[in-house]
């Protein structure tokens, strides 16, 4: 992925990439809730991404079980810290909440479903072999205000994955099977994101080991606070349209590589949201309102040839 001021190494992030140390002030290991070295799939600052799609290949899986996510697919949304007390200036916790009661079952969703683990390496057309993602309506499986005590001001990667674990806990995910089909958004709050936010990044998923087993989790910093770098206003969609279009990249990713990087990407480590950033983003109406997306990228699409769809089939 393309993303301004970071090494070699992690423009490389890919299906072998496995880092210790991403960005500055993401650091790994401190932690009993980070016991192994993990691989972070940042989503890239508008100004750092070409503007056409990355077609250098089609997405394959890379072997992993679970490599996507199936069955229940559940989100849950954590924000951290008491710094969200009484303190949410663009209403982001409630456009969260509403895109992700309403994104499930979505035609804009339904594209991870042609993705599927449990088949070879390499595959790149599941057919109806595998088990496949699921797009099943309701994904949004609660939300957790932990705002008994302040969250780190700018938390490192250690910190980060510490709290998802204590949101497993809390929603009662205590077991390795309850988390292979689970993503945990951990959104901090206004003027509190971790080290390279609206510069290097707008946001990333990565997992952790846990007693818990394996857990997924974003790193979802206060998106408005970065302005157009990471959405506000793009294509006129409006001043918080990089809440969505940040928040669906990284639910999309999280999908088809839950445990990164065990799933589907491409050649040069690009999953399906980064094959597809900051282009052709439009608006799409769920149930629950009308919100900013950007596409996804679909194998199937073009006769296989693959290409970024906002609804599939």
């Amino acid at each position: 992925m393309l993303v301004k001021g970071l090494s070699r190494s992690v423009l490389a992030l890919g299906a072998t990439a496995i880092v210790t140390c991403v960005t500055p002030g993401l650091s790994v290991g401190a932690s009993a809730a980070v016991s192994r070295a993990v691989t972070v799939h940042q989503s890239s600052v508008k100004s750092a991404h070409a503007s056409r799609p990355s077609r250098s290949s089609n997405l394959t899986y890379h072997g992993g079980v679970p490599g996507v996510e199936t069955a229940g697919d559940n989100v849950y949304l954590v924000y951290w810290g008491s710094q969200w007390n009484n303190t949410d200036p663009s209403g982001e916790a409630a456009i969260q909440q509403s895109f992700f009661n309403g994104v499930g079952g979505s035609p804009w969703n339904n594209s991870v479903t042609q993705y599927c683990q449990g088949v070879a390496s390499g595959t790149v057309n599941c057919g109806s072999s595998g088990t496949h993602a699921t797009n099943p309506s309701g994904v949004l499986g609660g939300f957790w205000y932990d705002n008994a005590s302040a969250a780190p001001s700018s938390p490192t990667q250690s910190q980060l994955a510490a709290e998802a674990v204590r949101a497993a806990g809390n929603f009662g995910k205590t077991t390795a099977g309850s988390n292979n089909t689970v993503q945990y958004v951990i959104s901090t709050a206004t003027g509190n994101s971790s080290s390279g936010f609206g510069t290097q990044y707008c946001a990333w998923h990565s997992s952790t080991s846990s007693n818990y087993g394996t857990i997924a989790y974003t790193n979802m910093p206060y998106i408005t606070d970065a302005g157009a770098s990471c959405g506000a206003d793009f294509n006129g969609l409006g001043p918080k349209a990089g809440i969505t279009i940040v928040g669906g990249h990284e639910f999309g990713e999280t999908e088809t590589d839950i445990f990164p990087n065990g799933g589907w990407l491409d050649g040069r480590g690009a999953e399906n949201g980064d094959k597809c950033a900051w282009i052709s983003l439009a608006d799409i109406k769920l149930k629950t309102g009308t919100f900013a997306v950007q596409p996804l990228w679909s194998n199937a699409f073009h006769s296989n040839a693959g290409g970024c769809v906002l609804s599939y089939p």
